[in-house]
This record gives C-alpha cells, structure tokens and sequence, in this order.
C-alpha cells in the first residue's frame, strides 16, 4: 500500500512540473531529427539529447558508419540544420559520432 502510494506521488509530482512532456517531446523531436537525416543522407543515425532545466544542453547524433559520398563539413551542416529546426532551439552542444564497426 505504501509503495502505491510513493508511485502515485511520483507521478503526481512529475506530471506537475512538465518533466514527462519535455521526455515525450525530447523523444519525438529525436526521431525526426532521425529521419530528416536518413532522407538528407541514406543513413539512418541514432539521436540523444539532454535536457537541463528546460535548456536543451546536448544533442549526440552518431551514424553506423562513416559516408562515403559525403564531406564530414557537410555531414555537420546537415546534422546542425536537422536538430535546430526539429529540436527548435539550439543546444549548447552538438557531437558528431560515427561507427568504425569491428576491424576485418
């Protein structure tokens, strides 16, 4: 009983200060990130962020592997014009990563 009671307080307190909306948008503002990418470049990139009260403070994009038909300035173009406008403010930080998979 107390420990439905805790859950329940959580939640309530959680809902209160907007951090589960901030989590939801995060989420779907990464994945479109994600896609705006595929389509721009052919690779599907996974994307993280962090929030800190309610600043965007980072956003890690990292592809499975290096592009071929692309320069890496405009790979960072690319991937700074797609968090800005779906995340619709800039982060303090944007880090580029790539994959170099196993070695043959």
């Amino acid at each position: 009983m107390v420990r439905i009671l805790a859950i329940l307080l959580v939640a309530i307190g959680l809902a209160g200060c907007d951090a589960v909306s901030t989590v939801t948008d995060g989420f779907s503002q990464s994945r479109a990130v994600e896609k705006s990418l595929e389509e721009s470049t052919g690779i599907k990139p996974q994307v993280g962020f962090n929030w800190n009260n309610g600043r965007l403070t980072s956003v890690t994009v990292m592809f499975p592997r290096v592009p071929d038909a692309r320069p890496l300035p405009e790979m960072a173009e690319a991937v700074r014009t797609a968090v800005t406008r779906e995340f619709k403010q800039t982060p303090e930080n944007i880090v580029l990563a790539f994959s170099l998979g196993k070695t043959k």
